[in-house]
């Protein structure tokens, strides 16, 4: 069975190690501090999955911010736990559920360079690092499972570490945010501009984020 949570981004979690169904809040854990309204689809090839299995995964999916969910499936039974449960639940052929499968990881970003500037009302977002070649604008939301890189103004909110990753930074020409957010520590941008035209970066230091120089060892 695979799990694909799909907000912009695409998500797997292999759960065929779900042996033990407590192991499914750790997996879900990474996806509590997401706002985003979230779509979630099951793929289950030739595997009869219980209603008490599929419950636990339907209780951890109403503990986040999931705005539907579906089941697909080529095992009558799964459909039928499915529909039991009252979710959205379709009988498909295996080889429809691989193409739709390898589809969605032809599709799955990691990485993501986008060059120009990011205007106000725009959302970019990445599975990896993000790295813009140009201003992020006010009204402007750039967010990234890793780290985000502005060649340019960041004066937008910036989204780092999405999944509860500490270890994300963000960093930027000219620093100068609506709002800075890495993991579950958010910090709102300074009144005044700053005085510093250098490049800066923002990390978690003791559950605060830092911001101090960007400097470039070569």
């Amino acid at each position: 069975m695979k799990i694909v949570i799909n907000n912009s981004y695409e998500e797997f979690i292999d759960t065929l190690s779900f042996e033990n169904l407590d192991n499914l809040d750790l997996k879900f854990k990474k996806f509590f501090s997401i706002t985003e309204p979230l779509e979630a689809k099951i793929f289950a090839i030739n595997e009869s999955i219980s209603c008490h299995k599929l419950s636990k995964i339907k209780y951890n999916f109403d503990k986040i911010h999931t705005r539907s969910l579906c089941i697909y499936s080529n095992s009558r039974d799964t459909i039928l736990s499915g529909k039991f449960l009252k979710i959205h639940s379709t009988f498909i052929q295996e080889k429809e559920i691989k193409k739709r499968l390898l589809l969605l990881d032809s599709k799955k970003k990691v990485d993501v360079l986008h060059e120009g500037t990011v205007r106000s009302g725009d959302r970019i977002s990445s599975n990896g690092n993000l790295c813009i070649i140009g201003d992020v604008n006010p009204g402007a939301i750039v967010s990234a499972m890793k780290n985000i890189y502005v060649w340019g103004k960041l004066l937008g909110i910036a989204i780092a570490g999405k999944g509860g990753n500490n270890n994300a930074t963000i960093a930027s020409l000219y620093l100068n945010p609506l709002q800075l957010r890495i993991a579950d520590v958010i910090a709102i941008g300074p009144k005044d501009k700053p005085k510093n035209y250098y490049p800066e970066i923002a990390c978690i230091d003791e559950q605060t984020i830092n911001i101090k120089p960007y400097i470039i060892e070569t």
